[in-house]
């Protein structure tokens, strides 16, 4: 995954991932537009990056994949949240919050 600039925290593409499938099953490339689009352009995931992922959430049962056929008919791996997925997604998001306000909170340097 490359951003500009710098990079990510640990755990944000696996949450980013959890988010763009929450809407519905997509392919590798769909999700990389997803989480671009998401994000604004902010963000922009990798295949090498991507797939290691992908393959480390389905293992996890937070996904499940089949092969299908795209909008113009080509083969491509088409990922979905399982419920043990959905579960993760929740968990993460409230997560990702709690660090966020805090974050926030800290940079306003209230005390």
């Amino acid at each position: 995954m490359t951003t500009s600039p710098g990079s990510i925290l640990p755990g944000t593409l696996e949450l980013l991932i959890l988010r763009a499938l929450g809407t519905g099953e997509l392919h590798g490339l769909g999700i990389a537009r997803r989480i671009e689009q998401m994000t604004k352009g902010v963000f922009s995931v990798k295949a090498g990056s991507l797939f290691p992922a992908l393959h480390r959430m389905e293992r996890a049962g937070w996904l499940r994949s089949a092969w299908d056929a795209t909008d113009d008919s080509r083969r491509a791996r088409f990922y979905e949240l399982t419920a043990a997925g959905r579960r993760q997604l929740d968990a993460e998001t409230d997560h990702w919050r709690r660090v966020v306000g805090a974050l926030t909170h800290a940079l306003r340097g209230s005390l």
